[in-house]
């Protein structure tokens, strides 16, 4: 029943991650609608960042969901039930409270200080789920797992991709603010379409980077390719 719960909790938060980001992917082509009002633009990006809410705190519990079911499953309980498990939840919910704060105080004094320790999490984040994947992957019987996970550490290494990707993200959306703030304040001029633009198409192909990594980490959970199980 417990693993058939965090199973539950696994697959939805997969799925919207998924079905959320696409929210936002088409939100953001009102936004960058040249034909609409400053204004509608503001309202569009407004809904932008309320959907890219979800799949943001969906990718941060999906590695403690995950951690879950492994200390759930008969091969991984003695490695990650007891204070693993509890370690990674209370890492999860700190970093949860991070992308939560990130996203309310952006009028805050703070918020530089939240953005950059929540960019630093992601680094070491993205560092040590490579770390792990890269093991799993090269060691025949990782933490004493003789079943070949090795569709494990693939997740594991599309998981970190996917945050590496985000992060990339962020960079790439960085001229965003300032062109958008010229929008409102000055209004539309090529300039600031020619910056809008690109940087959200600058984006996208990490975005599509993440949809695959999240469609391959799904299908890696369900088939299991080479398992011994």
């Amino acid at each position: 029943m417990a693993y058939d719960a965090a199973l539950f909790l696994h697959l939805l938060l997969l799925t919207y991650w998924l079905g959320a980001d696409l929210g936002v992917f088409y939100s953001s082509r009102y936004v960058l609608k040249s034909d609409l009002t400053p204004a509608s633009r503001a309202v569009a990006l407004k809904i932008m960042a309320w959907l890219d809410v979800a799949p943001r705190l969906c990718l941060v519990l999906f590695l403690p969901s995950g951690v879950t079911l492994m200390a759930l499953d008969d091969y991984g309980r003695d490695i990650f039930s007891g204070w693993p498990l509890v370690a990674i939840w209370v890492a999860g919910a700190a970093w949860f409270g991070l992308v939560v704060a990130d996203h309310l105080m952006h009028d805050s004094r703070l918020h530089p200080l939240v953005r950059r320790l929540d960019l630093a999490v992601r680094f070491a984040v993205v560092i040590g789920l490579l770390g792990s994947a890269v093991y799993a992957l090269a060691v025949d019987s990782p933490f004493g797992v003789d079943t070949n996970p090795k569709w494990l550490g693939g997740k594991v290494a599309l998981y970190a991709i996917a945050i590496g990707c985000g992060i990339a993200i962020r960079f790439q959306l960085r001229p965003f603010a300032a062109a958008f703030g010229r929008l409102m304040t000055s209004g539309s001029s090529p300039e600031v379409e020619r910056d809008l633009r690109g940087s959200i198409v600058g984006s996208q192909p990490y975005v599509a980077a993440i949809w695959l990594c999240v469609l391959g980490s799904a299908a890696l959970g369900v088939f299991k390719p080479g398992a011994n199980v």
